[in-house]
Parts: structure tokens; C-alpha cells; sequence
């Protein structure tokens, strides 16, 4: 919207008194520029809104009134205090700033738009399973058979949309005498980390690769959010990197320059990174120990969703492996508890457990960790996997 405004001011200035005294507008074209603005709208406004809807949460009674798993399984002894009252649904400070700063901020094109749309999906589902729960009083929420079954929907709308949408990839490679340039389809030809060239895998394979991104990542952040401003902290971690990937594949001369894909209108998805950096510091603020407020689903699921489809419109699906890695350890731990016990149960009549408690987080407090502790670790862990991420650009 500012920079539509800013533009539609120097046209009109053009060739008046006017345009040089106007010339400061013309910052507005600037990637950078309106990723910082974006960041800072999102702080501000979380910072101005979060007392508000808390309250609001707390008159609705929209609080964690129910035992949350890991205290109703029994055993952490190392958790002080019990997060039973705690309101929940603060995903809907998180995605009404980042919705809005982004909108603020950002040219509006396919990418933008497809991944505010993916957004506002998954975080109706996560609200809808939040008010669920509170209505069970119970921590039953939405059937998991109907929270898979959207997300499903929506990751092959997006998959489809893409492989039909004659956006690209463009690939530069230096040649004997000039530079080779190569297209490659979002989709149906897949870029791994380490490698220079991508892999012609077909529609449906791609299609599968972005279902799986999409949905994985939302159900992996979900996972994660069981401490207070653990899923958050790694959020903003992971947010930095993507941040730094959509703006090198937005600009032709370093995506050219680092042999990574250049995708024509990516460079806007910068604002929506940076605007999540500031809306995810914002509901820090609140959700660091001892919370204030939790995400819920409402958050969570949204902010996975949105790392799936930004990995996918950026051509780099396989990188969010890498940069999520605390994400994808507490979603495989939950996986081979589940079916370690179901096959124990199956052989031998009795299940047995990988871990102490599932997800991975959950295991280190029955091992007697202080909540504070596993969160600072987790986010050490989340810096690492981001550096190796990042090396991705320079080591093909």
C-alpha cells in the first residue's frame, strides 16, 4: 500500500516544483527498505496490541483451562509452574500483524498473495481447533482426520496452481563465452541443497514435494509449541534465513552470482519475512517464560504453512529440512514414539517408549531439565541448523 502510494505521489510530481522536494519517496522501491518498515510496523504494533487482545482473551475466557499433555502425563518435576488458565488463541496477534504489515508494505503479487491466503487457511483451521478445545475443556480440539484433510486441500491447491502457473526458476551458469540461463519449473523440477543443478522429477512428484512441505512444516510447528516462546524463538531463527533466501532469489545479479534459482517477484516475500521477524518478536514479548499468552493453532499451524509455501515459491523446499531442523526433530520424534510403540504393542503385547515423553522437547523435562533450559538449547540447536542452511548459497 506505501509503496503504491509513494509511487502514485512522484508520478504526479513529475515534472512539477514538487518532485524534488517528493525525491525522498523514491527509498520506497527498496526491498530493504520497506523490509525494515514492515519489521518495525510489526513490533510496534504487536507491542500496542498484545496487552489488548490478552485481555480481550481473558474477558472471553479463551484460557488453557484444561491440563496441558505434558503436565497430565505426570512427571516434570523441573516445570515450576503450571500453565493451566493461561490464554490461549494469540496466533491472532501474530497473524493480524503480519497480515497487515505485510500488505503495508509489499507489492502485491502471485507470491505474496498466495502465501497471505495460505496464512489466513491455516490459521482459521488452528482457530477452529483452539475454540474446540476450550469448548471440550478437554485438549481434544478439531478430529485430526479433519485438520489433515484441509491442510491437504490446501497444499494441492497450491501445488496445482503452481505447476499450472507459468511462473519459473531461472538458473545462470557461466558459459565459455556468455552465460547460460536456464528455466526451471517451481514444481516439476526439484533444487536440492549442495547442488547447482535441478532434478526433472514431473508433476506429480512436485506436486507430492509441495503437498508434504506444506503440510509437514504446519504440523511441525505445531509440534513444537509446547513451551513457552519455544516455537516462537525458533520461528523469528528460521524467519532470518528465509529472509535472506527470498531476497538472493529475487535479485537477478546475486541469484545469478551465487548459482541459485532467481524467481521473478520473490524479492517481495522479503517483506513478509521480515515482517514476520517483527511480529514474532512482538509475541515474544509475551509468550517468554512465564507466558502471558500462548500461539495455540492458531498461530502455529499458520506460521509452518507459511515456511512450506515461502521454501516452495522460492524453488528451495529441501532447505527448510535443513533450517527447520529443531522443527523436523520434534515432528520425528513424535513419529518414531508413535510407531515404535504401536509395533511393541503389536509383537509383544506391551508398548515400549524411544523417548521419555514425545514431542523431543517434552522428553528433556522428564529428564529433569528446567523449562528455560531446553528452550535456550533448542534455540542454539535452531542457530546451528540456520548457519548450515545459509552455507547452502555459497557451498554447491
Amino acid at each position: 500500500m506505501i509503496y503504491y502510494l509513494s509511487q502514485q505521489m512522484l508520478d504526479w510530481a513529475h515534472g512539477t516544483a514538487w518532485e524534488s522536494r517528493l525525491s525522498a519517496l523514491r527509498l520506497f522501491r527498496y526491498i530493504t527498505v520497506r523490509s525494515a518498515g514492515a519489521a518495525i510496523t510489526a513490533l510496534m504494533l504487536s507491542w500496542w496490541l498484545g496487552p489488548l487482545i490478552i485481555h480481550w482473551l481473558k474477558q472471553l475466557k479463551f484460557g488453557q483451562d484444561y491440563a496441558d499433555k505434558a503436565e497430565a502425563a505426570g512427571g516434570l518435576a523441573a516445570r515450576v509452574l503450571s500453565k493451566k488458565g493461561t490464554p490461549t488463541m494469540g496466533g491472532i496477534l501474530i497473524v493480524t500483524v503480519l497480515v497487515f504489515s505485510t500488505m503495508l508494505w509489499a507489492q502485491w503479487n502471485a507470491q505474496v498473495e498466495l502465501t497471505l491466503l495460505a496464512v489466513l487457511v491455516l490459521s482459521g483451521l488452528g482457530f477452529y481447533d483452539d475454540y474446540a478445545k476450550i469448548v471440550q475443556q478437554s485438549g481434544g480440539g478439531t478430529p485430526p482426520r479433519v485438520k489433515l484433510l484441509v491442510q491437504t486441500a490446501l497444499g494441492l491447491f497450491v501445488g496445482l496452481y503452481l505447476w499450472r502457473w507459468p511462473a519459473v526458476s531461472i538458473l545462470q551458469y557461466p558459459g565459455k563465452k556468455s552465460v547460460i540461463h536456464m528455466q526451471s519449473n517451481l514444481v516439476s523440477d526439484l533444487m536440492l541443497p549442495f547442488c547447482k543443478y535441478p532434478y526433472e522429477v514431473g508433476a506429480v512428484v512436485g506436486v507430492v514435494i509441495v503437498l508434504l512441505a506444506i503440510v509437514g512444516s504446519s504440523n511441525a510447528v505445531n509440534l513444537t509449541d509446547g513451551l513457552d516462546g519455544l516455537a516462537i524463538g525458533c520461528t523469528i531463527i528460521v524467519s532470518f534465513v528465509f529472509l535472506i533466501f527470498t531476497y538472493l532469489a529475487g535479485n537477478f545479479k546475486a541469484a545469478g552470482y551465487l548459482q541459485i534459482p532467481f524467481v521473478s517477484g520473490a524479492g517481495e516475500l522479503t517483506i513478509f519475512c521480515a515482517a514476520l521477524i517483527g511480529a514474532g518478536m512482538g509475541f515474544l514479548w509475551f509468550n517468554c517464560h512465564p507466558a502471558q499468552v500462548f500461539m495455540g493453532d492458531t498461530g502455529s499451524l499458520a506460521l509452518g504453512g507459511a515456511f512450506g509455501i515461502i521454501a516452495v515459491l522460492i524453488h528451495q523446499p529441501l532447505v527448510l529440512v535443513i533450517a527447520g531442523g529443531i522443527f523436523v526433530l520434534e515432528a520425528v520424534s513424535v513419529m518414531l514414539q508413535t510407531g515404535w510403540f504401536k509395533y511393541t504393542k503389536r509383537r509383544y503385547g506391551a508398548g515400549q517408549r524411544l523417548f521419555l515423553m514425545a514431542p523431543l522437547h517434552h522428553h528433556f523435562e522428564k529428564k529433569g531439565w528446567y523449562e528455560s533450559q531446553v528452550v535456550m538449547r533448542f534455540y542454539i540447536l535452531c542457530v546451528l541448523f540456520a548457519v548450515v542452511a545459509l552455507a547452502t548459497l555459497k557451498v554447491r
